[in-house]
């Protein structure tokens, strides 16, 4: 899967999916225990990277987070932009944050992963993991399934990790996996998340 082809399918449906996915109100209970609890350990400066209608950004800035988002889609940015001002977002691409190496205390990757081609994805992981001071965090969330098994996601192709293999890839680009949530909702795709350090 291209940014590309990531980019103009979400583009097309931005406003869509802005108005159905773009609350944090909308979002789990415990997802935002989760994803607050894990900020709440960092100081210094965090990227949500894949921030899409930039929802969670804007839930850590209110916590009084350092945060940018950060996004593929033109849309979703420009969208962020008027819906939470005095926000920082900006257009990047998972590949390539726009930030130095070592240079960010922590990265939320929360479901942005998904449409990562499974032959790029250590890849990724690896430039994220760059990109984090040492000890820095990550968070990640995703649909847990068989190993690197495609389906058909509502905007374009997704993928769903064991949560075995996506241990092993976390630490083979860099990182220790200190914390794994599995959860099953009554008509959800499984959901995984993985809070992990730069060794």
């Amino acid at each position: 899967m291209t940014d590309d082809h990531i980019r103009a399918a979400y583009g097309a449906r931005a406003a869509e999916y802005t108005s159905l996915l773009g609350s944090v109100e909308d979002m789990h209970e415990l997802d935002r225990q989760r994803i607050k609890g894990w900020a709440e350990r960092i100081d210094g400066q965090v990227v949500d990277a894949g921030c899409g209608p930039g929802h969670w950004t804007d839930f850590l800035h209110r916590q009084g987070v350092k945060i940018q988002g950060v996004d593929l889609v033109p849309e979703f940015i420009d969208s962020a932009r008027a819906r939470f001002p005095g926000v920082s977002y900006r257009v990047a691409s998972l590949r390539d944050l726009g930030v130095p190496d070592g240079s960010v205390q922590g990265v939320l990757a929360w479901y942005s992963l998904i449409h990562v081609h499974p032959g790029d994805l250590p890849a990724v992981l690896s430039g994220i993991a760059r990109r984090l001071t040492h000890g820095g965090h990550l968070l990640i969330g995703f649909f847990e399934g068989a190993a690197a098994q495609p389906f058909e996601h509502a905007v374009t192709t997704a993928y769903y990790w064991p949560v075995g293999q996506m241990r092993l890839m976390l630490g083979e680009s860099g990182f220790h996996v200190c914390d794994v949530e599995t959860r099953q909702d009554p008509g959800k795709r499984p959901h995984a998340a993985m809070a992990a350090t730069v060794r």
